[in-house]
């Protein structure tokens, strides 16, 4: 996308194909998005298909949500907030997180406001990896991961999950995938796009696998943490003691 947009951009201005050679490896590397060209086509038969491509509701915002959007624009709050975010905000995103899954923050030092999920992703992918380190990506998973991976001149590592285990990430995956160049492991649970959900005891398996490699940090994405059905809750692995410093 961020390639399409650039290319969008240059041919507005009369760029030819020879001056977007331009453009940087990184975002040469980077692969177009097949879920929003889903999306696009949709868009343009719109009434003959369902889409089921973008990871949004059916519905209309709330109207109490949009009542608050209508209400800070009338009372012109529109101007920059601390880096962090509102700590407003940051407060009730740490009392969140403690009623809704036992886990505890400090708004002031460990919650920080982002647009959206996919900045918060490419801020800790970035913060956490230098050049050439590897990320071990289990797949399927959502398609910014290798993207983040890739701008940070990271090295992305597929791991793919198997229908048999349930499209869960096993601890002899997980081993297998480690080299000495490791140095971040993207969980992405609930999955999306399989639904798979890695409960407290499929988590636990693998803490004896990272105990043993202390240099892998974790980035877990946990955007469709309520969005679970059945018996199966949603587990963070920042439950686990020693992996919440993860």
């Amino acid at each position: 996308m961020i390639k399409d947009n650039i290319r969008r951009v240059g041919a507005q201005n009369g760029e030819t194909p020879e001056n977007r050679s331009r453009l940087s490896d990184r975002v040469n590397s980077i692969e177009p998005s097949g879920i929003r060209r889903f999306f696009d086509l949709a868009n343009e038969l719109k009434g003959e298909v369902l889409s089921l491509s973008i990871g949004e509701p059916d519905f209309v915002t709330p109207w109490r949500v949009r009542e608050s959007g209508i209400y800070s624009l009338e009372q012109g709050y529109t101007h920059y907030t601390a880096n962090q975010g509102l700590a407003a905000l940051r407060k009730e995103i740490a009392v969140y997180s403690k009623e809704k899954f036992n886990l505890r923050y400090d708004p002031i030092h460990e919650i920080v406001i982002t647009v959206g999920g996919s900045e918060a992703l490419d801020n800790a992918i970035r913060a956490l990896v230098d050049p050439g380190d590897e990320v071990i990506i289990p797949e399927p998973c959502f398609v910014s991961y290798k993207a983040s991976v890739g701008l940070a001149n990271a090295v992305p590592v597929p791991l793919p999950l198997k229908k048999e285990n349930q499209f869960k990430l096993t601890p002899e995956e997980l081993e297998a995938a480690i080299t000495p160049k490791t140095r971040l492991l993207v969980l992405g649970f609930p999955n999306n796009p399989t639904g798979a959900i890695m409960d407290q005891w499929d988590l636990e398996a693998l803490v004896p696998v990272l105990r043993k490699h202390p240099k892998i940090s974790i980035v877990s994405d946990e955007l469709y943490a309520q969005l679970t059905y059945g018996e199966t809750a949603h587990f963070s692995i920042a439950n686990i003691p020693e992996m919440r410093e993860r």
